[in-house]
């Protein structure tokens, strides 16, 4: 842990952070952009002189508290710890796991923990007394619905028997050890953040097909690299299937109202006012499903939460957001008429030029702008592909027919993106069955999309959201306020 003695922004004088892998920096590091919410901020002389030449942060005044705070809640640092976690159980953690019978996995997933205070719910398995078999060998405390009353019920029975300042929940499918616990437990010790999530991996090692999609791209797995959690951002997300949080901070828990998407919903409503961080360093294992039928109705499952965040959340869960300058790019490029490209190269130049204003302080406004757009373009493309294979592949399916413009923007997305995706995760598949898989998920989750939001009787979940461009950030003299975004 870091030393207990607060800095002057909240920060243990000793913590450590470390510059994002996706920060770009300009104008010899005083210009940074990019990161988990496309920030960009200007250094002071004193700024850049707290960072060293590995890229961190570790605080030990008022600046480099100042800093280090800066960096972190403009997402393009993240914590760093260079030691290792302890193995001893963190006193002030409860974990809390819901359960539907499973023993087995039950009593593997508490075997790894031992020592660790344990609430299981046991949310109307047809044989309690296997459960309860489980519990009394690993001493955990044992509490029964009568009949099930899902997931959601089950974790919040948990979280009201916990006494702790911390509480963790994991599904009884989950495996994870003692190390992962005190490492999620570490990120709290940053007083601004209140939930962390680790990264989830498959368990299945098979050589099944799915099995290998699964382990290279399950809608669990949120990548390698950390991220300040948000929507819009990077990771706009974390599952449940893992969590460490301050209980003070949860409330009534989660919307039991929900059967999909309670995780979401939580991890949203905590992110409006605090932080909520990703941490792949953290790894734990989750039986993912990897038969077909399974497979595809878990995805479509997961499509129909869309909908019912968007009642909740507005634009939180839009499928595509851009910048004005972007949408007009993606539209240009999907119209494919003959003044297609020049309209994008104009509305790129204009932008261009504006965004170089604005950081007239560079050495180099112009080249920092260009970079920025790059982020910005790789961005739209991406999601303009996305969107017209996942969220809104019946509506250009219904259009295919009729036109020959709408035929080669669906295929070209549908192939181009599976061969990128393919490059960038190197899966243990070839290209065509990884590709294959990747439409296959889509189209399942898209047929939820849409079922749901029929349901909802609302296309909220559908629409794009366009927001003003890349926002500027200087670094204060004084430490940044916990309100400043």
């Amino acid at each position: 842990m870091s030393d207990a003695r607060p800095s002057p922004d909240g920060l243990p004088l000793g913590f450590r952070v470390r510059l994002a892998d996706d920060a770009h920096r300009c104008d010899d590091g005083r210009t940074l952009f990019g990161g988990s919410s496309g920030r960009l901020v200007h250094l002071r002389p004193a700024a850049l002189a707290r960072i060293d030449g590995s890229g961190s942060v570790r605080v030990e005044d008022r600046t480099s508290a100042a800093v280090a705070r800066l960096l972190l809640d403009r997402g393009l640092a993240h914590p760093w710890w260079p030691d290792a976690a302890d193995a001893s159980p963190p006193a002030d953690v409860t974990l809390v796991v819901p359960v539907l019978d499973r023993p087995a996995e039950l009593d593997r997933l508490l075997t790894g923990l031992p020592g660790v205070r344990t609430v299981v719910v046991d949310d109307g398995s047809q044989d309690p007394a296997a459960v309860v078999a489980v519990c009394r060998t690993h001493d955990a405390r044992y509490v029964r619905h009568p009949e099930r009353r899902g997931p959601a019920a089950a974790r919040n029975t948990g979280l009201a028997a916990v006494t702790t300042s911390c509480v963790a929940f994991a599904d009884s499918d989950v495996v994870l050890d003692v190390r992962a616990l005190v490492a999620l437990r570490r990120h709290l010790d940053d007083p601004h953040v209140v939930l962390a999530a680790p990264r989830v991996l498959g368990l299945d090692e098979g050589r099944g097909v799915l099995a290998r999609f699964e382990a290279a791209r399950s809608s669990l797995d949120l990548g390698a690299t950390p991220a300040r959690v948000h929507p819009h951002g990077r990771v706009s997300y974390v599952p449940s299937a893992m969590l460490l949080a301050r209980r003070d901070v949860l409330g009534d828990g989660f919307d039991e109202s929900l059967e999909v998407a309670e995780d979401v919903d939580l991890v949203w409503r905590l992110a409006r006012e605090h932080t909520v961080r990703y941490d792949p360093d953290v790894v734990v294992r989750h039986e993912h499903r990897t038969t077909p039928r399974a497979w595809l109705h878990r995805k479509a499952f997961y499509g129909t939460g869309a909908a019912l965040l968007a009642t909740r959340h507005g634009s939180a869960v839009a499928p595509v957001v851009m910048a004005p300058w972007a949408g007009v790019v993606a539209a240009a490029l999907l119209a494919q008429r003959r003044w297609s490209l020049p309209v994008a190269l104009a509305a790129c130049a204009i932008t261009e030029v504006s965004l170089a204003r604005r950081l007239a302080g560079s050495d180099r406004p112009h080249r920092a702008a260009a970079a920025v757009m790059a982020v910005g373009l790789h961005a739209t493309l991406t999601q303009t592909a996305s969107a017209l294979v996942r969220h809104h592949w019946p509506l250009a399916v219904a259009l295919a027919p009729a036109s020959r413009r709408a035929r080669r923007a669906l295929v070209v997305a549908a192939v181009v993106d599976g061969v990128l995706d393919h490059r960038r995760v190197r899966p243990d598949l070839d290209v065509v069955r990884w590709t294959a898989l990747r439409r296959a998920e889509d189209l399942a989750y898209g047929v939820g999309l849409w079922a749901g939001c029929a349901r909802e009787r609302s296309a909220r979940a559908l629409l794009p959201l366009v927001r003003r461009t890349a926002r500027t950030s200087p670094d204060p003299d004084t430490p940044p306020t916990r309100g400043s975004r």
